[in-house]
């Protein structure tokens, strides 16, 4: 009987739940499981702020080289532009220049042709044709005589004495006519200075 005995309290504690003893071991690996998932989170973490840092540096470098491309075009777009507009109003600017010869040329045929020469009335009309096309293109005579000298439209042939103090210093004749176009200088205006 003593073996039955024996058994059977065997049993029993083979059935008896584990002592607190036996559940320690289980609680120190649950702390350490959670200790390492917790590691395991925080670096993850680290990991994606190290990523996001990352992002936003190429999005800031990114966002840097955009700004210098709009404003390359910019500035292309803007300078573009003002070319264009110096070549409209400036383009035929060679070809005004090289009329000016023709313009110098008539004003001294009707200067040299008597009032009431019917060929200075025609010779006339066809300088005053010509010239208005050029005014049109922004062509315009300079008013030197009797102006004081400038030298950014002026360009002096010779000097004379004055003849009297009032005058020295301007202009007394001018050898041949200066012209703006668009309120730039296209031909400096060649005279006789006061001296």
């Amino acid at each position: 009987m003593d073996k039955i005995e024996n058994e059977e309290m065997k049993q029993q504690a083979d059935a008896q739940p584990e002592t607190p003893a036996a559940e320690a071991p289980k609680a120190n690996e649950s702390k350490s499981t959670k200790k390492d998932k917790k590691k395991r989170h925080d670096h993850e973490v680290e990991e994606l702020t190290l990523k996001v840092e990352e992002l936003g540096a190429k999005l800031q470098e990114m966002n840097d080289k955009y700004q210098r491309v709009y404003a390359e075009y910019e500035n292309y777009r803007k300078r573009t532009s003002a070319e264009k507009a110096e070549l409209i109003l400036n383009g035929g600017k060679d070809v005004i220049k090289s009329m000016l010869a023709v313009l110098d040329d008539m004003e001294r045929a009707l200067d040299n042709l008597a009032d009431d020469d019917a060929a200075k009335e025609g010779m006339m009309l066809v300088y005053k044709n010509m010239l208005k096309p050029l005014e049109q293109r922004g062509l315009k005579a300079m008013d030197a005589k009797g102006a004081k000298f400038d030298e950014n439209y002026h360009e002096a042939i010779t000097q004379i004495p004055a003849p009297t103090p009032e005058v020295k210093g301007t202009v007394i004749d001018v050898v041949k006519k200066g012209y703006f176009l668009h309120d730039d200088v296209l031909r400096f205006a060649q005279v006789v200075v006061a001296c």
